[in-house]
């Protein structure tokens, strides 16, 4: 007998990341390492078992085989229960026919029987490639008291920036009135952060509904939400006022390494009252030489560092050989720099080896919001120099 759940959580993991170029070829979106110790789903997995939400299916479809062997059976997040737990969802055959997930929507319909197994009150939706710390248990209490049928979390953008989002238009108390999906002169500054809570029975009626009609797209932006609106149903928007980074851009990814190093950025890792978990492999300490320089960066365990290491975010088993320079750059798990090699502002994928003397990105002393960053994907070997361009037209 399969336990009742007051909430079920849905977390959608099975995207391309295409703009993630070289970094996504052979390995899904969530799974791309992050912040020197963690990969990109840790963050929503942990709030989840941070917010009392021991039920988590991650649906998955692109190059799921790291993602899959990374999740394992959830134990590092405490997500192994046997009344719970985490479950991976993939597209499989049904007697009545199967295909791949088409959309986000779909993808939720194709895994209703799951959700029912559990028969909850609520399912929350969420996204496996964002950066965040969040209490779903206090969204799910507003949810609740405000009597919706579907809530919905915000931030306040920058109106310059508000076109790239579905914006929300509401009222004083909140109350979704209209909701445009990335609209070219927007009305609203509440951006949807793709993270909804809807009473379930209500949500699967809609999900039946839009399967059915073969003129809809498949998609909760797009017309799980408007469809919902125009039938009168409660929509609410809850302002999230913390740290939020969708990393599925290469800038992206690498501003929000750098912000984990940045004071005025204060990004809590290890606050022990709401912990990010992960996978993170046994290794012995780093070993700083005799002739390493470190300033403002994060070094994982495992390293071997005898170079210059300047506002960089270094994962675990990585070395930066004698006369190496790396700055303004995240290295990746087993990443070689050897001596003499020079990486600035770039992103270098798992295992990859950057020759002695080669110089990989370009410093050319522009604002932040300005630099172009080098990426270079897994499992590489680098014996040229390589500018920012280069790299991007070799990834695709």
């Amino acid at each position: 007998m399969v336990s009742k759940k007051e909430c079920v959580a849905m977390l959608l993991a099975g995207g391309q990341g295409s703009r993630l170029y070289a970094l996504t070829q052979n390995v899904a979106k969530p799974a791309v390492p992050f912040g020197a110790k963690y990969r990109i789903i840790d963050f929503t997995l942990s709030n989840c078992i941070n917010s009392g939400i021991d039920t988590v299916g991650v649906l998955t479809q692109y190059q799921p085989l790291v993602l899959n062997d990374y999740i394992g059976n959830g134990q590092p997040w405490d997500l192994d229960s046997i009344k719970g737990g985490v479950h991976i969802l993939p597209p499989y055959e049904k007697a009545s026919g199967g295909s791949w997930y088409s959309g986000t929507a779909n993808a939720i319909y194709q895994n209703i029987s799951f959700v029912d197994r559990y028969n909850p009150e609520y399912v929350v939706i969420l996204s496996g490639d964002h950066i965040y710390k969040m209490d779903y248990n206090k969204m799910l209490s507003y949810h609740k008291a405000k009597g919706a049928d579907a809530t919905i979390a915000v931030l306040n953008v920058p109106i310059e920036e508000a076109s790239r989002f579905g914006i929300m238009i509401t009222d004083n108390d909140d109350n979704i009135i209209d909701f445009e999906e990335k609209p070219a002169k927007p009305r609203s500054t509440l951006a949807s952060m793709g993270i909804y809570i809807f009473n379930w029975k209500k949500l699967k009626q809609y999900l039946i509904e839009n399967e059915k009609d073969e003129t809809q797209s498949k998609d909760f932006g797009k017309n799980i939400i408007p469809n919902m609106k125009n039938a009168g149903e409660k929509l609410v928007a809850y302002r999230f006022d913390g740290y939020w980074k969708d990393v599925g851009t290469i800038k992206s990814l690498w501003d929000a390494n750098m912000d984990l190093i940045n004071p005025a950025i204060p990004i809590e890792l290890e606050d022990e009252s709401w912990k990010i978990y992960s996978r993170n492999p046994v290794l012995p300490p780093q070993i700083i030489g005799s002739d390493a320089t470190i300033k403002n960066s994060m070094v994982t365990e495992g390293c071997y560092i005898n170079g210059t290491v300047d506002n960089s975010m270094i994962s675990e088993d990585v070395t930066v050989g004698k006369k190496a320079v790396v700055k303004n750059s995240v290295l990746m798990p087993g990443v070689k720099v050897r001596e003499g090699a020079v990486v600035v502002n770039a992103i270098i994928g798992e295992n990859t080896e950057i020759k002695a003397d080669v110089h990989v990105g370009e410093d050319e002393g522009k604002s932040f919001e300005e630099t172009r960053v080098a990426v270079v994907g897994h499992n590489i070997t680098v014996s040229n120099n390589v500018k920012a361009e280069e790299i991007l037209r070799e990834s695709n």
